[in-house]
């Protein structure tokens, strides 16, 4: 299907420097009645989208009091702040052959990388990425698990000019997880769109395990970590310097390098840096955040409503769809389009 726009719904974008260094954008729409009609709806959504800098500070203390509140207790904040066991990160010297397995999303990706330490860093990469039909993120547990293990077994059997053995893998799994010790840890709630049965609860490294036995693949999951913590782990291997790092994919989330004293919920455990990465799971934030009436509805239409507002607002399962909702509003009640409307605007998460 195609869409014709006449020229008075034709609005353009640009861009200004402000006297503080923030980029701010503007947009000029023409006159005539078609834009007309929208342009007071388009007006109120970036009034309602605004984030002036009370707003921005307020969710910022916002979310410091809700990260305290969170390495006190489990269960003090919205914001899980979850432990990672990894006290211990890569110095640049590491070498061998590496297997590695990421579930964070809508994609999965598996891969071999060879590390030749600092003179050689990266030697060799090889990977393949999956996508996971629609279907299974709703299915059994075993379903999803022995999809994954087939995708695993497929590419670990390809050829490939890697040496060393491919006992071990290091499994990247970027949901809210409690984790128990280096290569276990119990799946809180499924996020991103995902409904899977059977799986909360349950240690995700077994699930994992299990699925890999019945399909005949020698491995074992020696790491289980956060895409999160796999991102920092991995600038480390590159930068001593690095603290903090930040997903923006599908989901969103944050983790850091925190003292161990500064952690109560802790009871007196130490390890021998005096440091561990902490899991923000910051999608779960919710406090103070702008939010418009498409925010809302699509929170409300999701399933997981009242959960997950702050992945909801910034990450790419959602921004599409809240796009889609302003769209068909302005078309519905302005005439965006004229007298016609695309018929598939009507289709949630039409946009991706």
């Amino acid at each position: 299907m195609s869409v014709t726009a006449t020229p008075s719904a034709i609005g353009s974008f640009r861009t200004r420097r402000s006297t503080n260094g923030v980029s701010r954008f503007k947009m000029s729409v023409r006159s005539g009645s078609v834009s007309m009609a929208a342009a007071p709806m388009l007006t109120k959504l970036q009034q309602d989208c605004a984030t002036p800098l009370p707003v921005l500070r307020n969710v910022a203390a916002s979310m410091s009091d809700d990260i305290r509140a969170g390495l006190a207790v489990d269960g003090g904040s919205d914001l899980k702040m979850i432990l990672s066991y990894v006290d211990s990160l890569p110095t640049g010297d590491e070498k061998g052959l590496f297997y590695a397995l990421d579930l964070g999303g809508t994609n999965f990706r598996v891969l071999r990388v060879e590390l030749g330490g600092k003179d050689k860093r990266v030697i060799a990469i090889e990977s393949d990425q999956v996508s996971i039909p629609q279907e299974l993120m709703s299915a059994t547990s075993e379903e999803l698990f022995d999809f994954i293990a087939s995708a695993l077994a497929n590419f670990a059997h390809k050829d490939g000019n890697f040496p060393g053995k491919k006992g071990e893998i290091g499994f990247t799994f970027s949901f809210p997880v409690k984790q128990t010790s280096i290569d276990s840890g119990i799946l809180i709630k499924w996020t991103k769109g995902f409904a899977v049965s059977g799986t909360a609860g349950k240690d995700v490294v077994a699930c994992l395990n299990e699925a890999m036995d019945r399909k005949g693949i020698d491995m074992r999951v020696s790491a289980l970590v956060n895409d999160t913590v796999a991102t920092l782990a991995g600038a480390r291997y590159w930068d001593d310097d690095v603290m903090v790092s930040v997903i923006l994919g599908t989901g969103t989330n944050a983790c850091y390098v925190e003292r161990m004293d500064c952690i109560p919920k802790l009871r007196g455990e130490f390890s021998p840096s005096g440091k561990t990465i902490v899991n923000l799971e910051w999608g779960a934030f919710s406090k103070g955040l702008p939010l418009t009436v498409f925010d809302r509805d699509m929170d409300a239409a999701s399933i997981n409503p009242g959960e997950q507002i702050f992945e909801k607002t910034i990450s790419g399962m959602y921004l599409g769809e809240i796009a889609r909702r302003a769209l068909l509003h302005m078309a519905e009640e302005g005439s965006l389009f004229g007298k016609s409307m695309p018929e598939k605007l009507s289709m949630p998460f039409v946009l991706g």
